[in-house]
């Protein structure tokens, strides 16, 4: 346990010692480095360090934030308040207003300890065959999920990659080797492999971790979630009959549950919903992100809704605009005028049972009362702590439907598909086909996934404009502020690394 939390410092440290290339962001300067060798070579450091690939995720950069409310800061699910002044660069779609180097940084660290644990895995002494192959199913569901989230951030998503006016740059850096000193960090200066490469490793790690993993509860990696997540990544590269197939296998498993009706709105204010077949954990107040961008305060200026009050409140940053009020027929509604007016807000809502998930606001830290997304306010039990959904269930069947509509002869299947799952929210079925087929499945996915961070990536693997009244913004697919810059000194240092179009 003492070598792996040395060599776990050493990644904390190697901040101070980066260099500029992309390699060199996983370096670790020789003072402060250990052979890994001698430091991954029993169960108890192999476990501790699998936790800190796991810990990773949790960063404003990457699923503490970044990753959900940035994403649809930039799209058009909402708008900002100006309490805080956060997130109104992306919202306006502003030059260099997108995903920062903090998220680079921190996912290619948490790719080295992957690289690196599997690179170690031979050499573990007193493992059992079972441990090894959890431990590498683990590492690789992981890696492919950095990977996945880097590549469809920086770069353009495959179905609408020839998009006229679009100019193909490549993917991200392919580093499948750890790296432990600065002089084999040197040795490598890494350009962007292509986006199908990427993709290709992406399917390798998840078609490795299905075979490899059982499942031990959704904070952790399981064969099911590794289906449910290739079922996402092939749902974007365009492999239609992939991404159906593996929907169908996760659906088919037992981690996680599709829900409708109040049970549905239910599960988002429990601890661990229900529907999640991986989920980011907050497990103690110490690991919370806090009143400034945490989940909580981005969305919401409410205090907990569980029992514990504790909570000073959030910001409310970012609020639902009036397209997302418009699916759910919310608008805001005074119910009585006490001395003290907080419990006696409201809103108008419809038929939609998603609709339950947005209500009136406070009118803590000088905010004005809005209608604001509740998905995550608290509901760990302590302040501005939250679970992060990285997969519900439900996602699995409008990626079935939306794959059935492209697969030739199967556009019966995706309409069928997409009427049971209207009816999970409480929804009239349709009579729909062509082009109208898929736009409905595109507007299930919008109000499904309004705050969870979707959004803007369903828009550029249609290769769509986003059209914003409120900000007033038109940015056109094949603007440059679609990707975002690659950090400027991973481009100064390595003369391999081609920077995004317009930076």
């Amino acid at each position: 346990m003492k070598f792996i939390n040395k060599i776990v410092l050493s990644f904390v440290l190697a901040g101070s010692f980066l260099m500029t290339s992309c390699d060199d962001l996983l370096q670790v300067d020789p003072r402060q480095s250990i052979d890994a060798n001698g430091a991954l070579n029993t169960p108890d450091a192999v476990s501790a360090a699998l936790n800190s690939v796991y810990a990773r995720l949790r960063p404003v950069s990457n699923y503490g934030r970044n990753l959900l409310a940035q994403s649809d800061a930039l799209a058009d699910v909402g708008q900002t308040t100006s309490n805080s002044g956060r997130l109104i660069g992306e919202n306006n779609n502003q030059p260099n207003a997108h995903f920062a180097a903090a998220f680079w940084q921190n996912s290619y660290f948490a790719i080295n300890e992957a690289n690196l644990i599997i690179d170690a895995l031979p050499n573990v002494q007193g493992a059992s065959a079972a441990q090894l192959a959890r431990w590498e199913g683990e590492a690789k569901f992981l890696r492919a999920l950095y990977y996945f989230d880097l590549v469809k951030s920086y770069s353009y998503i495959p179905t609408a990659i020839y998009t006229p006016g679009v100019t193909d740059e490549g993917g991200i850096p392919l580093v499948l080797e750890g790296v432990i000193t600065s002089d084999a960090a040197l040795s490598r200066q890494t350009p962007r492999s292509t986006i199908d490469q990427v993709y290709t490793q992406i399917y390798a790690d998840l078609e490795a971790a299905k075979t490899l993993l059982t499942s031990r509860g959704t904070y952790f990696a399981s064969s099911a979630a590794a289906s449910a997540l290739l079922s996402r990544v092939a749902l974007y590269r365009g492999d239609w009959a992939k991404a159906a197939d593996e929907a169908t296998t996760a659906l088919a498993s037992n981690v996680g549950t599709v829900l409708g009706g109040q049970a549905y709105v239910n599960g988002w204010r429990a601890e661990v919903n229900p529907e999640s077949m991986f989920e980011v954990r907050f497990a103690i107040p110490g690991e919370a992100i806090g009143v400034n961008e945490s989940l909580q305060t981005s969305y919401t200026t409410l205090l907990s809704l569980t029992a514990n009050k504790n909570s000073q409140g959030g910001w409310g940053d970012f609020i639902p605009n009036a397209t997302v009020r418009g699916f759910f027929g919310l608008t805001q509604l005074q119910i009585g005028t006490p001395a003290n007016d907080n419990n006696n807000w409201d809103v108008t809502r419809n038929d939609d049972v998603r609709a339950f998930l947005y209500t009136t606001g406070n009118t803590v830290r000088g905010a004005g009362r809005q209608i604001e997304c509740i998905k995550f306010a608290s509901k760990n039990g302590f302040a501005y702590g939250d679970n992060v959904p990285v997969i519900r269930k439900s996602e699995m069947h409008l990626n079935r439907a939306e794959a059935n509509y492209h697969i030739p002869g199967n556009e019966a299947a995706a309409l069928t598909e997409l009427n049971a799952f209207k009816a999970l929210r409480g929804l009239a079925p349709v009579t729909l086909s062509g082009q109208a087929l898929l736009d409905e499945i595109l507007l299930e996915r919008f109000k499904e996934f309004a705050f969870e961070g979707h959004r803007w990536f369903d828009l550029k693997r249609y290769g769509k404009d986003v059209i914003k009244t409120n900000p007033v913004v038109n940015l056109t697919f094949d603007d440059f502020k679609i990707l975002p810059p690659i950090p400027q000194r991973e481009v100064d240092g390595n003369p391999n690394l081609n920077q995004n179009r317009g930076y």
